[in-house]
């Protein structure tokens, strides 16, 4: 059985230091790049929004971090991060990205936020992700990376819904745990069915 890692949003903007920075973000790069040599694939996800992306609080004269309305439902508007072609966008230096098969730029729409690397937050517009595993046969797939509770958390119950079998290495991902959203991250997956190791 073919499987693959995928690797989401290990970005500088993510990493201590960044303008979204994730505890301890940095400290999961060496155990990502060993793991690397245990999958037949490896995919990585980049978080690539154009300036004045919907989903930042700048854009709405509101607090980083306060939730609105779109039209797909809830979002929080973060602080401006990972904007194309910034060095907050560019994956950490350390990050073996030459072993990547495919990199995956997700938020690009200016008009819709992106966690999962499957869809949209419309929960309706595919990245091609799901495709590209198809055509390679690649049923089974392990995510790591930044961060557990929004992007990881978005991508597994996504993957586990389209039949994938899902594992999450809790061990090379870290959390942002805005309001208890680690534990309600952890609550959704484990009843997608995704395995969390």
């Amino acid at each position: 059985m073919t499987n693959a890692l995928i690797v989401i949003d290990v970005q500088n903007d993510f990493c201590p230091g960044g303008a979204l920075a994730v505890a301890g973000g940095d400290e999961i790069v060496p155990g990502i790049n060993a793991a690397m040599n245990d999958f037949d694939a490896v995919i990585l996800t980049q978080d690539w929004h154009p300036a004045g992306h919907s989903s930042f609080a700048s854009s709405h004269d509101a607090e980083p971090m306060s939730l609105t309305e779109m039209p797909y439902g809830p979002q929080v508007l973060w602080p401006d991060h990972c904007i194309q072609g910034s060095v907050g966008a560019n994956f950490h230096a350390n990050l073996t990205v030459d072993r990547a098969d495919m990199i995956i730029r997700k938020g690009y729409n200016p008009a819709i936020d992106s966690y999962s690397a499957f869809f949209e937050n419309d929960h309706k517009t595919p990245t091609g992700l799901e495709g590209y595993l198809r055509t390679r046969g690649i049923e089974t797939l392990t995510l790591v990376g930044l961060a557990t509770d929004f992007c990881v958390n978005y991508s597994a119950v996504d993957a586990a819904k389209l039949g994938f079998d899902v594992t999450v290495a809790m061990d090379l991902c870290r959390a942002i745990d805005f309001d208890g959203s680690l534990q309600a991250a952890r609550d959704g997956m484990i009843a997608a069915g995704v395995k969390l190791k």
